[in-house]
């Protein structure tokens, strides 16, 4: 099992956050698990860490849909800002809408972070794959 410093689950859904740290639980070793109810949340903690010079997540989990804040908020945030490691930020949602994929297409190529599209619910076997730093 390899160790993850930390990881950040951002989404509104605590059932859905249960279930993925239920599964990081299963499938890697982590330091620290956050979770954050909206993207808002979860860029002002980033920024703050970034402020405090401290270590970035290495994983995000990203829902789309939330209040305050959604997902693609927080992408376009999140890629603006300066950090020089790469992220590995997987989008987890439950939409079929193609207009999201194409979204995702836009964030993934224009990003230096690696950022994956996932359909809930997050199979033990995919959350395996996608628990990998970059």
């Amino acid at each position: 099992m390899k160790t993850i410093n930390s990881i950040y689950i951002v989404d509104d859904d605590p059932i859905t956050v249960f279930g993925i740290k239920k599964l990081l639980s299963n499938v890697i070793q982590c330091d620290g698990v956050e979770s954050y109810g909206n993207g808002k949340l979860a860029i002002d903690a980033i920024k703050e860490v970034l402020s405090n010079q401290k270590s970035l997540p290495d994983i995000i989990f990203l829902d789309i849909n939330m209040p305050i804040m959604d997902g693609w908020q927080f992408l376009e945030e999140f890629i603006q800002l300066s950090i020089n490691e790469k992220v590995r930020v997987n989008i987890i949602t439950s939409s079929i809408d193609p207009a999201d994929l194409e979204r995702w297409e836009h964030y993934r190529n224009n990003s230096k972070h690696l950022i994956t599209y996932n359909n809930k619910p997050v199979k033990r076997e995919k959350m395996q794959e996608i628990t990998k730093a970059v």
